[in-house]
């Protein structure tokens, strides 16, 4: 659950400043992934955990508005829901997560559900679960000839056995950086880093915010910029990214265009407030 405080600008380390308003709205990188693939048409199901309480009631009732099948979301007793709190201004936000029942998403949960993974034709993950879970996603996916995408947020160190059961990976800046041990401060850097990091992990997608998203096409960098729009929100903007990315991956588009279609969507969904309510349809994206 998002626990959102809007203000004109953000704190400077050390500073109070005066909040405008405050907002509980559902969210969660999972959450987010889940919802913006079934806006955009896909058959979606979430395989995570929520506690007995109001927030994981809240959580389960928006997925299943919104058609993400919820029969994999644990329900756990003595933890509570996991929650997000963001301080949001115009054009920035940041946030600091807590994971509760999102901890307690086992490995052996996990293989409950594998039939779940078995039958998809995109696995989507992020790394709000324990490592070892999605670990064990990613590889009942690869066992099973599914493609994997993942998401490598909040980051944490990844061993590089698991990142090779990764089909696609998609950091932003920050975690591309983190990945690495390198910062970029030029395109070109930006570039090295990538060619570099690709020769031996799966296909790497840099996103960059207002910059767009990056990647290698013919060993040389590309970046497809974001489209022009009134920003509203920038919460969970890269989820819908991930989302529509994995969708369009899903419905035989080629990277290029998947890429374009993620940022598409992306852009749309930041001119409406919350994470969740403005992740687009695939007839918006289109007409976008």
């Amino acid at each position: 659950m998002d626990l959102v405080v809007s203000m004109e600008r953000m704190p400077k380390q050390g500073e109070t400043v005066k909040g405008e308003q405050f907002h509980t709205v559902p969210g969660g990188k999972g959450a987010n992934q889940a919802l913006a693939c079934a806006r955009l048409g896909a058959d979606a199901a979430l395989i995570g955990a929520v506690g007995d309480d109001a927030f994981g009631s809240m959580m389960k009732q928006q997925m299943s508005t919104n058609n993400v099948r919820t029969d994999a979301i644990a329900t756990i007793q003595d933890a509570p829901t996991g929650i997000a709190t963001i301080m949001h201004a115009a054009n920035d936000n940041s946030i600091v997560i807590v994971e509760g029942a999102n901890g307690i998403c086992t490995p052996a949960w996990t293989e409950r559900h594998a039939d779940i993974i078995r039958q998809a034709q995109v696995l989507l993950v992020q790394l709000e679960i324990p490592l070892e879970s999605v670990r064990t996603a990613m590889q009942i996916a690869r066992d099973s000839g599914v493609l994997t995408v993942l998401n490598p947020a909040p980051y944490v160190e990844l061993p590089d056995d698991m990142l090779q059961l990764a089909d696609y990976i998609t950091p932003n800046e920050s975690e591309f950086e983190s990945l690495t041990g390198a910062v970029y401060g030029t395109e070109e850097e930006l570039e090295e880093g990538m060619r570099q990091w690709g020769k031996e992990g799966p296909t790497l997608i840099v996103t960059r915010g207002g910059n767009g998203v990056s990647f290698l096409k013919d060993e040389r960098l590309h970046t497809i910029k974001a489209p022009q729009v009134e920003v509203v929100d920038t919460t969970g903007a890269g989820d819908c990214f991930n989302g529509a990315f994995s969708v369009a991956i899903a419905s035989g588009l080629d990277l290029e265009e998947a890429v374009a279609f993620g940022i598409k969507a992306a852009s749309l969904s930041v001119t409406k407030f919350g994470a969740q309510a403005g992740m687009p349809t695939w007839e918006e994206v289109d007409a976008g």
